[in-house]
This record gives structure tokens, sequence and C-alpha cells, in this order.
């Protein structure tokens, strides 16, 4: 049998507006999730499918992700591509041509998505379809919040990138969960400078009788676009609901509920913490108490603090907080 090489790119560029003002702190791809940043679970599964390359374009404080994920990851080597403006979920394959080009298929990812990524399908799916391009969909999320959707037919084929094309009973509208694979072929298609997947690439390819695949998947997905999005992520992954790092200190009357505790955090007594995520390096003073809430890095708690569906981040000029924000003590607190 053929083996087919693959190379990905993981889309790692964006400004992460929607879940700021942490993103300030730290860029979306590298936002914790469990003590790794979300983007190295997806390349961990990358390399566990046999990807023998893996690109990442960068723009938005690019540095931060090179940093924490370095020359390789999972055993698998890294090659950054820094863009000087802005080039879009499609333009951002230009400076990559080459790279990608040397590859059988070529796998597209998110790199702000969480999910059990259901690789082998998708990639058998493309390669038995003859299509040009495959899309991973939801089968059983909303499509209303996430735009409306794309148009599936018969579970098997895309037909319409907007739901506005996709109003017979045929077909079904499903949510892509930002991980497509396409044929190298449609490299050549690519435009130069700025552009998107959908409006320069997939909407002409099927005015022009291409073809673009669908798999169905219900497997659980989480898009990371908004403070509460990243925090059910965060619980809804792994096994248990729970979970503490090796070096965070808990005291031990401290009563952690369904919560996250990520790297050199410090809870201290007769707090409770209940469905909340706390990250690297925050401090939760004595008889806190923490519900639904995600509190940011560094961020130190004062005593008998009380936070209930907050995000907590430190005040800075280059994260102003919403008109629903409240400013206290050199904290924000944002509603989520």
């Amino acid at each position: 049998m053929k083996k087919h090489q693959l190379r990905a790119l993981v889309l790692a560029a964006g400004h992460g507006n929607r879940l700021r003002p942490l993103t300030a702190f730290i860029p979306k791809p590298i936002v914790p999730i469990r003590g790794k940043p979300v983007v190295a679970h997806t390349i961990e599964q990358l390399a566990a499918q046999g990807c023998e390359a893996i690109a990442l374009n960068l723009f938005h404080r690019g540095e931060s992700i090179r940093e924490a994920l370095g020359d390789s990851c999972s055993g698998v080597p890294l090659t950054y591509s820094v863009e000087e403006t802005l080039l879009g979920t499609l333009g951002a394959l230009g400076p990559l041509r080459d790279f990608l080009g040397q590859a059988d298929q070529i796998l597209i990812i998110n790199g702000d998505s969480l999910c059990y990524w259901p690789l082998r399908g998708l990639l058998r799916r493309h390669r038995r379809s003859g299509a040009d391009a495959t899309m991973l969909v939801a089968k059983r999320i909303d499509p209303e919040p996430f735009g409306g959707g794309v148009g599936v037919e018969n579970h098997r084929r895309i037909v319409s990138l907007r739901p506005k094309d996709a109003d017979t009973e045929a077909v079904s509208r499903r949510v892509f969960m930002g991980a497509h694979v396409i044929s190298p072929d449609l490299l050549e298609r690519v435009p130069e400078g700025p552009s998107n997947f959908v409006t320069d690439l997939y909407e002409p390819l099927l005015a022009l009788g291409g073809s673009i695949a669908a798999l169905e998947s219900s497997r659980k997905w989480h898009d990371l676009g908004t403070p509460e999005r990243y925090r059910q992520a965060v619980l809804d992954w792994g096994r248990r609901r729970g979970w503490t790092a090796p070096d965070a200190q808990v005291a031990s009357d401290a009563r952690l509920r369904g919560s996250v505790v990520e790297n050199k955090v410090c809870v201290e007594s007769d707090c409770r913490v209940s469905s909340s995520i706390i990250l690297e390096g925050a401090r939760i003073g004595p008889e806190c108490r923490v519900l639904e809430s995600v509190v940011g890095p560094g961020v130190k708690l004062p005593p008998h603090t009380r936070v209930e569906r907050r995000m907590v981040t430190s005040v800075r000029a280059d994260a102003p907080a919403s008109e629903a924000a409240s400013v206290v003590g050199g904290l924000v607190y944002e509603p989520i």
C-alpha cells in the first residue's frame, strides 16, 4: 500500500479579539489546556497520524508561540511562517507553497480549536472520494451561532458555503470544525497576498465544477472564541472534569470542585473554587469564592473576593476593559 506523505499547516496568526483581554497576555494558540498549549494537543495528534512536518503561520505575538513550542513538538519538526501583515486562512499557504507542495496530502487545521480530531477518517475520506478538498463538519452542533454553517448534501459532499444557498430538503446545514484536507494541485490556485478559503478558493472551485467532500463527525469540538467557550473546553477535556498541576499549591482546607488549576498557582486557606479555570502563576487569597470563572495568569485575588461568571485579568493598556467590565484594585472583571 502506498504511504501518503502528509504535511500540515496549523493556523496560528489571528488576534483572538473575542477572547480578549486574555489574549493580550497569551496568544490564543497557546492558551493552556491542562498544562499544555491548546495547539500542542493538535500537534500531538498530527504526529500520531504520521504527519512528517508541520508549519505554523505567525502574526499576533508570534514570538511567544515560537518560544512555547520550539523547533519541534511531539517529535515533529516545526516550520514557522511569519506574516508581516495578516494573510488570511488561504493567503497563509502562499509563502509555504514549496513546503506544502512536497506532500501527497495537505491538512489545514485551526490552531485555536480543541478536539480529539478524527484525522484518520478525514484523510481516508479524502483519498476515497477523489475530491479536490475534504472538510470536517460537526453533525450535532447548532449551526446558528456559527453563521449558519455550510450545506452538506447526502452527508457526503459540500454544495454551498453559505446558509442562504442551502435551503433544499436534501441539504443539511453543518458547522465547519476547522480541519480540512486539500490536494496539492490546489496550491496553484492560491493568490498572492491576503485571501480566505471560502471566497477565494472554495466558492470559485464549486462554481467551476470542482468537488469538496465532507466528513461528518459527532466528536466533541470546541472553538475557543470566547472566555465562556474556553472555560467549557478546558473543563470538558480529558476523562476527569477537575485537574490540578503537580506544582500548584493548594491549602489543605481549600476546596476545588470540577476546576482546573494550572502551573505555579497558589490557592490559599478556606477558598472555594467551582467549575473554574485558574491560570499560571495566579494566587487566590484566603477565603475567596470563585464560581464558573477564569482567573488570568499572574492575577492575585485579594482575600475574601467573590468572583462569579467573570474573567479576571490584570489591567493593561493594550487590553482595555469592555463597557460591561468592572475595574477594581488593578484587576479587570469581565462578564462571561
